[in-house]
């Protein structure tokens, strides 16, 4: 019987402690395309990450989510949260697009 082996990502970015940046670089890969959950969290530093491995990215804004974040009696609700952190990747760190725009 043939084992498998199975890696799960454990932090909030996909670099640390997996086999993504050995795998990707063995494969000659530059470019990434970023998607997911949670755009505070996740996708904010796997893609900050990436940029700082060497890999060009591209974000799929409207492929991403995320949830409403609070602090002390204050609730930010999650479009605020998702389009704050997507505005900051945007530029320096991604080419921020739509899932439209990216198929076109």
């Amino acid at each position: 019987m043939r084992t498998r082996k199975h890696y799960h990502k454990t932090f909030p970015y996909s670099f640390l402690q997996t086999e993504l940046e050995s795998k990707l670089k063995e494969k000659g890969v530059t470019k990434l395309v970023i998607v997911g959950m949670m755009t505070h969290m996740c996708i904010d530093a796997t893609v900050r990450a990436a940029v700082d491995l060497g890999f060009e990215t591209t974000l799929i804004e409207d492929a991403c989510a995320t949830r409403d974040l609070s602090y002390q009696d204050k609730v930010v609700p999650a479009e605020q949260v998702h389009y704050a952190f997507v505005s900051a990747l945007n530029g320096m760190y991604a080419n921020v697009i739509s899932t439209e725009d990216f198929l076109e």
